[in-house]
């Protein structure tokens, strides 16, 4: 079966993430005046052949602690988007 699953990467609490700063300092210039506590991050999409749900949410775990997040300032949260087939 193939699933449809989503690995967001962000920066662990209390690490610096000057992007997202940057993004909040350029919002009032916009007329955003009321959005604040701006952070940024990465999102993966991605098929996944698997046999069960906890099978393709086990993949992406991996993938996300090998390949996708810095395990020492990132956090990655791993969901399914979809079933695909």
């Amino acid at each position: 079966m193939i699933y449809r699953v989503v690995v967001e990467v962000t920066l662990r609490e209390g690490i610096s993430d000057p992007e997202g700063a940057t993004i909040e300092r350029a919002l009032p210039a916009l007329g955003f005046t009321a959005v604040s506590a701006v952070t940024a991050g990465r999102l993966f999409r991605m098929s996944v052949e698997a046999d069960d749900d906890e099978g393709a949410l086990a993949t992406g775990r991996r993938l996300a602690e090998r390949l996708l997040a810095n395990p020492v300032i990132e956090d990655a949260k791993v969901r399914l988007e979809q079933r695909v087939g």
